[in-house]
């Protein structure tokens, strides 16, 4: 009697983990650390520098990071400050400009949303999520 209730407790929790499984294989490609940002939303350092002038750098990153450095021109807008910063992006904002957003790594969501923010409220076009954040600018600097 106790084996059949051990056995019986073995194979509900095997036919338990199947899903499990069969759910991480099929979904491998899309964990959710992974940006969801598509890949024509994101620029390297190196393409974002060969833009130039034509560049406005976003600082996502919370007011102290960007105080204690940020990329040279760079203004700051996190969503704390949402509203009171907004302003100071669009001031420097024109047509023919693209909007480089960043925050402090690959795996900072900072960018993503707002970036996101600025196509959808800010009705700005030309935004992109700077691929690797503040740590990938600060490799590619050397």
């Amino acid at each position: 009697m106790k084996s059949s209730l051990v056995r019986q407790a073995l194979i509900l929790a095997a036919l338990a983990l199947v899903p499990g499984f069969v759910e991480a294989i099929y979904f491998r490609d899309k964990i959710s650390w992974q940006s969801p940002v598509p890949a024509s939303e994101m620029v390297t350092a190196a393409q974002a520098r060969a833009w130039g002038s034509n560049a406005i750098w976003v600082d996502a990153r919370p007011d102290a990071e960007f105080a204690s450095d940020h990329v040279p021109g760079a203004v700051s807008l996190n969503e704390d400050r949402w509203n009171e910063l907004l302003p100071q992006v669009l001031a420097v904002w024109s047509p023919e400009k693209k909007v480089v957003v960043y925050c402090s790594s690959l795996s900072c969501n900072a960018s993503r949303e707002v970036a996101r923010r600025l196509r959808k409220e800010a009705q700005l076009p030309n935004v992109f999520v700077l691929k690797g954040g503040w740590e990938e600018w600060l490799k590619s600097k050397k």
